[in-house]
């Protein structure tokens, strides 16, 4: 399974408005998971079995609340049991398909 989560503290660090370190805090966790994953400016996904990808976005929640009242998150998954890998099938599928549209746009 794949999971996309982003969570962050409710309460920002400075009056910057800026929760990087507290978003730091998480991806630390998900990072000594040993899980395969991918952060971008919004979203880390993680990639495994449904038991050890919730048990990260716990964690990752429970590190936050430690310094904060209140913490958001928000998550999506896909659910696909029997593949593993696609935390990079998915994109190279999507290429595929851009580079045969590409290829069928100038005929």
């Amino acid at each position: 399974m794949l999971i996309a989560f982003s969570v962050a503290p409710t309460v920002a660090a400075d009056d910057t408005g800026s929760v990087s370190d507290a978003v730091a805090r998480a991806v630390r966790v998900v990072r000594d998971s040993g899980l395969p994953h991918r952060t971008d400016s919004m979203f880390t996904t993680i990639e495994g079995e449904w038991d050890e990808c919730m048990a990260v976005v716990k964690q990752c929640c429970d590190v936050l609340a430690q310094r904060s009242p209140r913490v958001g998150l928000v998550l999506k998954a896909d659910i696909r049991p029997g593949f593993s890998g696609e935390l990079d099938a998915k994109l190279e599928r999507l290429e595929d398909a851009l580079g045969r549209q590409g290829d069928d746009a100038g005929a």
